[in-house]
This record gives C-alpha cells, structure tokens and sequence, in this order.
C-alpha cells in the first residue's frame, strides 16, 4: 500500500507543478438535445424546486488504478447560463459495479459550486484497478443518466492490451457528430480529446443553424453557452458516459491560433484584455471537463500537461502546445521557412514543459511512450517544387528547432515505441517521424498518427487533388483521407494497430462508419506496416 501511495503522489508531481484547490465536478450521457421536453420539470408552480439539472450530461476521466474523476454541471437552463441562482447545492453521487446500483462501492455528497458554474469534479478514490463501474448523481428529487467509466491497471503491472480512441475538432454548426454516436458503441477502455473541444468563433451554416448571441466569444458566460450548446448533443454526451475521457485543450477553446499570451488579432486585443479572455476561457474549460483539481486553473494560468500509464503497456505525455509557446513567426499561415522559424531557442512547449517530458521519455519503463498532442509534428512540405519549402508556421514545422530537440534526443538516447498522436488538422495522416525529414534514408525514431475531425471542414471526400503531390514531396507521410470519423488504437506488447474510422457525410444524420485503412507498428520498430485500404 505504501508504494500505491508514493505511485498516486508521483502522478499528481507528474502533471508539473500543479495549482489550485478543488472547486466543483459533473456529468454526460445521451439524453435528447430536446432537453426541455425530455427532462421532468418539478417546479409546479412553485420555486423553491429545481428544475431538472443534468441536461449536460456526465462524464468521467484521468483514471487511475484506484479511481477515476467524475463530472457534471447542474443546468436547468443549460443556454442561458446554466439557469441556477448563487447558491451552492448538495450533489449526491455514487459509484457501483453494477447498472442497477445493487453492489455500490463508493458514494458521497459534493456541492456545485456557483463559482465554478455549479459544475461538479469528484475525485473518487478506493477503487480496484482495470475494473468497470457504473456511477450516476442526484440533486434534489432529480437522478442523472448512468455512467460507465473504468479505472487504469496497477502501476508496473503486466498489461496484455489496451483499446482506445482519440478524436478532436468538433465544430458544432458544420455537421452532426454521428462519429460520437458509433465510437460510443465501440470497444473501448478509454477516449482522448486531443483539442477545440469547443470553437470560440461564429460559423453560419444551414446544417445546425445557431443563434449566436456574438459573432464571437469573449465573456465567461459566452463561453458556459457554447460549451453548454455543444454538451447538449446527445451523441457526445453518450461517448462519454460511455468511457473515461483524457483531454487537452488546442486554440479554438480560446481564440484561433493564440500563442501563449498573444492572441490571432493583438490589434483588436490588447494584451491585458486576451490575458482576461484567457482566464475566463480556461475556467470553463475546467467547468465543462472531467478534470483533477491540480488542472484548476489559477487566473490565466492552467497546468494541463500531465502524465498518464496503463501499467506497463503504455504512458500517455498529454501535452500544451498553446499556453508557453513562442509567437508564430511570420504569422500563423503557410510560409516559406525564414530565420526567424528557424531560431534555434523557439519553443512550441516552453522550456519547463519540454524538460519534463524529455526527462519522463528518458525514464519510463513501459512498452509504449505516447506523446498526446494538438498539432503536426512530422515536416510537412506543402510546396511541390523539390527545391522549396512551404509549411504551417501554427505546427511544428514553425519550430523545427524544438522537434529536432526531441527527435535527437529520442535517436541519442535510443527510446523504443515512441508514437505521436496528433489532432487540429481536419485529416487523416499517417507518418514516420525521422531523425533528418530531407533524407528519405535517415533514421526512424517514432511514427506519428494524424486524427480527422469530427466535424469541422464538412463532409470531406476520401482524397484531395494533390494528394498524390503530397505523399510523393514528403515520402515519411504514408497516409492521407479526408473524411470526418475518429481513430481507434488497438495495444499489445507486441504491435500497436491504428484503424481510421471515417464516416462519409455531417451534413445529415445517420452515416454508417467503416475503417478506411489500418497500419500496424511492431514494437522496437518504428515503421507504419499498411493492413487494409477500403476506398468508400
């Protein structure tokens, strides 16, 4: 017991230097975006009764061997601020192995906090590990949808397989997110959220029409709107009653592009003002998710990066390419590489994040190092001419020094089975990560998997015009597809298989889903073996 209880304190040193107190929790499953028509109304008249609350859903996360975060938000008028007065109230909640609550193992009383949004983050603790349970809240006379949620294995204990899911960029307005609806079915230990979560800006779209108040986000209650709008939808609420979530935030939880404290248009916010947006932004992003209390963010300042392992099978490095990054050079877009990117002292993860994660990479002992992050880490030539460069100054092509700090390092310290998963993009891709991306025969270090969105850009289609062009300009990437879906991660000790799963249309309800390619890795060896290629 006494080295479980070192392994729990090394996990909270492990997120970085941590901040802050509990303040709240919550929870997601799949009631009808028709909340109001779905949910009992109690008030009859009389108001000192709580309308329904748990429009939002529950959810969990960051589970560890002997417990695991559990989340919901009480709001009866979940588009409107939440619909609660300024008063904390009793959260009942409890944690049971099975469905019907006959063989509960943990239960106990929080309090929404008005502060926080009357949003609710349970720490349970007491758990056995890889084992499932079931849990569920109540308020008042009102009972939450049921949760399902599962605790990691022991610490260093011997991990046959591992199944789990990452997904990113669902922008609400541009389609329906039916890929939550089929990952919710899938089988799965566990879901990884890699970013934009939420999208600050207005988007017309005749797919879900919405009336913005704004044509963009800036205030605390702006963004409790949005993220209440998108926790209404009842796939996503199904995804994550369904599993334990892991989620880091990219840029659209904030504002397009910000680099630390700098936001996309510094002419149209100064800095004090972003400084203020940012604070209020990363508070409802600790509102809307099932976060630990060392995540609580303190002002403007949020400690996301953390560290997460499955036994001995795999460690999860969940990263923050936003909050400590130096400014993209020559703005944010395409451009051809000057001297300014190509200083060697920019940092895309800011010196102490970068120290932490060389150093836990250097360290760990599991078969499986997963670098979870939010934007392209392998080179991405975007111009075709072989003698130029063209490449995103927002990836990590825009600090070529900082990957190549970590590529040395995983070739001189000779670190196995490092795999990158990656989000923000709106594709699939699939890449060898070398130790030189100009040489088609340098040494391969990591592999590197591109997830599509679930939403944003729309209904894609499998290729684009200068696919061909793409591949053939940068041999390392071996994959490309542009429909919309999710990636599915299948571990043993062995291999690591990646299925894409894609969807053909947003734009209405009801696509069926089908694994549009498959790559397995061996362990020790860093190259992307292709299983399957199913053009839809």
């Amino acid at each position: 017991m006494k080295e479980f209880d070192n392994k729990r304190r090394n996990f909270l040193k492990n997120t970085g230097k941590g901040v802050g107190i509990a303040l709240g929790a919550t929870i997601a499953s799949s009631i009808p975006f028709n909340y109001a028509s779905a949910a009992p109304n109690d008030n009859a008249g009389n108001s000192n009764k709580l309308q329904y609350p748990f429009t939002l859903g529950i959810a969990s996360g960051d589970p560890l061997p002997d417990g695991v975060v559990l989340w919901t938000r009480l709001a009866p008028d979940p588009l409107n601020g939440g619909g609660m007065d300024n008063h904390p109230v009793p959260v009942q909640w409890e944690v049971s192995l099975d469905a019907t609550f006959k063989n509960v193992v943990k239960r106990g009383n929080e309090l929404s906090k008005p502060q926080l949004g009357h949003s609710v983050h349970v720490e349970v603790e007491g758990l056995d590990p890889s084992t499932w349970y079931y849990y569920r809240f109540k308020a008042h006379d009102h009972i939450s949808p049921t949760g399902r949620t599962k605790t990691a294995p022991a610490y260093n204990s011997t991990v046959d397989h591992l199944n789990f899911a990452f997904v990113s960029c669902q922008n609400w307005p541009t389609g329906h997110f039916t890929a939550y609806q089929h990952l919710a079915k899938d089988d799965l230990d566990l879901v990884i959220h890699l970013g934009d979560y939420i999208y600050e800006g207005s988007h017309s779209s005749k797919v879900r029409p919405t009336d913005y108040s704004a044509p963009e986000i800036y205030t605390l209650d702006d963004y409790r709107n949005r993220y209440a709008l998108y926790k209404l939808d009842s796939d996503l609420q199904a995804a994550h009653a369904n599993f334990p979530w892991i989620v880091t935030f990219d840029d659209h939880e904030v504002d397009n592009n910000y680099a630390n404290d700098i936001p996309q248009d510094p002419q149209k916010q100064s800095k004090k003002d972003f400084m203020q947006r940012r604070a209020v932004a990363y508070q409802a992003y600790y509102e809307h998710m099932p976060l630990r209390r060392t995540t609580l963010p303190n002002g403007s300042d949020m400690q996301l990066y953390r560290r997460l392992a499955f036994g001995n099978l795999v460690e999860f490095n969940v990263l923050d390419t936003r909050q400590y990054r130096d400014d993209q050079a020559n703005g944010d877009g395409w451009k051809v590489p000057t001297p300014e990117s190509e200083d060697p002292t920019r940092t895309l993860l800011g010196e102490q994040q970068e120290r932490w994660l060389l150093d836990g990479l250097a360290s760990s002992q599991v078969k499986w190092k997963v670098l979870a992050q939010q934007v392209f880490f392998a080179h991405r030539d975007g111009d075709f001419d072989p003698n130029e460069e063209y490449v995103s100054m927002d990836a990590w092509d825009g600090y070529p020094a900082a990957r190549q700090r970590i590529v040395d390092f995983l070739a001189e310290k000779d670190i196995k089975n490092t795999v990158v998963l990656t989000g923000d993009v709106h594709t699939s891709w699939a890449n060898e990560v070398k130790v030189d991306f100009h040489d088609a025969n340098s040494k391969n270090v990591a592999v590197e998997f591109v997830g599509t969105s679930i939403t944003s850009n729309g209904d894609g289609s499998d290729v684009n015009n200068n696919t061909a062009q793409y591949l053939k300009e940068n041999p390392h990437i071996k994959f490309f597809n542009n429909y919309r879906g999710y990636v599915r991660c299948k571990l043993t000790q062995s291999t690591w298989q990646t299925d894409y799963q894609v969807i053909p249309y947003v734009t209405r309800p009801g696509a069926p889903i089908s694994t549009r390619a498959s790559f397995v890795v061996e362990d020790g060896k860093p190259v992307l073996k292709q299983l399957t290629a199913t053009p839809l």
